[in-house]
């Protein structure tokens, strides 16, 4: 974001995860293997397709009011309010008629709490600005996107939903890219390593695996265990940018393993 606007980011980002699904997606089909939803049976193309369209639509929305927050607000904050979908999913899923374990509510607010000690610094300014409205609405679409996902992954192949995902949304970024600002090529370049991560890995390879193990897993332990990217992010941060994790931060990583651990259990028994 210190090179390429919004948009920019987000369309040459999931442009690159599109095709990087596109080539794995290749690849599977010329070594013979078939795509399977999770039931192993060959899924229907016109859902794909539609459901698809759905997720982009929403990853599309959700990914650039992110973005846009950049330009308010801090990384810290942009990190812990967005993991407020961790509330949102299970809310959202009261109203959808779905019973939440009390104990999964504790494990939630266990994880939200440790979230707090992992983004949030002594010191930080907490206000309210523009920026963490933004993001409180990018939380609130993440929860539906994570909802949505848990209701389509189980009928559709991982690979097609997430290229077809991934296509939209790249598609409707770079339209309003050029509509709404100047795109630069060697700016692009310039930002090429961050890009490429965000396309290929973070994006390509993260979503679809989330997609795939939304198949096996309910919605709110799937926020909950996502939230884990806090702890991963502070703990890579120490081992290879060799910065000190303070006792907070130590303590957030130990609370947050607890809910994950705890929320595991109160899962495998329900079923």
């Amino acid at each position: 974001m210190d090179l390429v606007d919004a948009f920019t980011f987000s369309g040459v980002r999931t442009v690159l995860a599109a095709l990087a699904l596109m080539i794995a997606w290749l690849f599977r089909r010329a070594i013979g293997k078939t795509a399977l939803d999770g039931q192993g049976n060959v899924p229907d193309k016109r859902k794909t397709l539609i459901y698809g369209t759905i997720l982009g639509v929403a990853y599309f929305f959700c990914s650039n009011f992110q973005q846009f927050a950049f330009y308010y607000t801090t990384a810290g904050k942009i990190a812990f309010i967005t993991t407020l979908y961790v509330f949102f999913v299970p809310l959202i899923s009261l109203f959808l008629g779905k019973k939440i374990p009390p104990v999964m509510w504790i494990c939630v607010a266990m994880g939200f709490i440790a979230l707090y000690f992992l983004c949030i610094k002594p010191g930080d300014d907490f206000s309210i600005n523009r920026g963490d409205l933004l993001t409180v609405l990018c939380a609130l679409l993440f929860a539906v996107h994570i909802l949505l996902i848990e209701r389509y992954s189980p009928v559709t192949d991982g690979i097609e939903l997430s290229c077809i995902q991934f296509t939209v949304a790249g598609a409707l970024s770079v339209i309003m890219m050029f509509i709404f600002e100047n795109p630069s090529l060697p700016a692009i370049i310039g930002a090429r390593y961050s890009l490429l991560y965000a396309g290929v890995l973070s994006g390509a390879v993260a979503y679809t695996l989330q997609i795939v193990g939304q198949k096996y897993t309910e919605a709110t332990l799937a926020s909950l265990l996502m939230c884990m990217e806090s702890v991963f992010a502070v703990i890579a941060s120490a081992l290879i940018l060799h910065e000190r994790m303070s006792g907070r931060e130590i303590f957030g990583c130990v609370l947050m393993f607890v809910s994950v651990v705890a929320a595991n259990l109160v899962s495998a028994k329900q079923s």
